[in-house]
């Protein structure tokens, strides 16, 4: 089995090599049709001829924030039941450093709306209003690292804080923040080697948890309770779908579940029928593909990356999680040797690693 340091490192690159071939410049993120982008993929000779690489394939507003958090972790790195303020602000001050490097990436309204509002220099500036409208992805997509920080089953409340404070800074709605909180716990369990079939069932034993955390912190208590039923409810519907609600049971799909089938399935899950654009979705979408693909990158892409819909969202989270499980095997090595910003996702992959071990 690949050594853990190395599937760190996969997780970060792969999670950016997801990003970008679901991104393609813009063109396969607002793409509608799966259909469509398989025949232009089919075109490029498949996804093994794809050097994902400047400027074709550069990363989007998906990798350059989860950069920010993974950055921020290491900057300011903190022990089991620590003081976690210092590490909120230098979120922030990285989330507000962030913005300067959007240029052709498509970065969400509401993050650039709610990361102009953070002030990294007051000591409550990373918290932001509650927002009726910030149930969007864009905490969702930047959370992985918080997983590979906190991996084990004694950093959990770690990890709730953590992932729900990083996601309001910019999403703060339950919809959207406990999409950071899905990202984030994915990623421990599949550190920790748990089956894909248990995830979602961990996530909903951990919903508990974080309502109390949410409760405990004391902002915006009522309103946060008072959203809180929709992502609970759309995760146990689709787990009742998949028939893993137990955890234990083999995830069941449909006999067609094609190119189609899958956007059709897809825009069930969604808020507003735009695939994966939701905190609830796009980790749910990516979840799918996980239990879809097992070891395989072809199929984990044709489901997560290569689909009509917020494709690079859904294909950065689910490729982070592969490259937890299964490091790089399987993978073209074209499809992430000349990735943008490889370096920098390499070193704090490893940095990470190290981090994660002083327990």
């Amino acid at each position: 089995m690949t050594e853990l340091k190395t599937r760190y490192v996969a997780c970060m690159v792969l999670g950016g090599t997801g990003d970008a071939l679901g991104y393609k410049r813009g063109k396969w993120e607002f793409c509608a049709s799966g259909k469509q982008i398989h025949r232009e993929l089919a075109d490029l000779g498949g996804i093994e001829n794809i050097d994902v690489a400047l400027p074709e394939w550069n990363v989007s507003d998906d990798t350059v924030m989860h950069l920010a958090t993974a950055e921020a972790l290491v900057a300011s790195p903190s022990g089991p039941n620590s003081d976690r303020k210092q590490l909120y602000l230098q979120l922030a001050d990285s989330y507000i450093k962030s913005m300067t490097d959007m240029v052709a990436r498509s970065p969400g309204y509401t993050c650039m709306k709610s990361v102009s509002v953070l002030r990294a220099t007051q000591p409550l500036g990373y918290q932001l209003s509650f927002n009726p409208r910030g149930g969007g992805c864009g905490a969702a997509m930047r959370a992985m690292c918080i997983g590979l920080r906190y991996p084990y089953p004694e950093q959990l409340d770690d990890l709730v804080a953590v992932s729900i404070e990083a996601g309001r800074m910019t999403h703060h709605h339950p919809t959207g923040f406990l999409g950071s909180l899905a990202g984030a716990l994915f990623t421990s369990y599949a550190v920790q080697g748990k089956a894909p079939r248990a995830w979602g069932a961990g996530l909903m034993e951990v919903l508990e948890r974080s309502l109390q955390y949410v409760m405990d912190a004391g902002q915006y208590v009522d309103e946060n309770v008072a959203a809180w039923s929709y992502f609970r409810d759309a995760w146990t519907n689709y787990l009742k779908v998949r028939g893993i609600s137990d955890g234990s049971s083999q995830p069941v799909f449909p006999q067609d579940y094609g190119v189609d089938a899958r956007d059709t399935f897809y825009k069930t899950l969604s808020y507003s029928g735009w695939a994966g654009a939701s905190g609830h979705d796009a980790p749910m979408i990516a979840y799918d593909a996980v239990l879809a693909a097992g070891s395989s990158w072809h199929k984990l892409c044709d489901h997560a990356v290569f689909h009509g819909g917020d494709s690079d969202s859904t294909g950065t989270m689910a490729a982070a999680w592969f490259g937890v499980m299964f490091g790089f095997h399987g993978v073209p090595a074209n499809n992430y040797e000349r990735l943008e910003y490889r370096d920098r996702l390499e070193t704090l992959g490893r940095q990470l690693f190290v981090l994660s071990q002083q327990r």
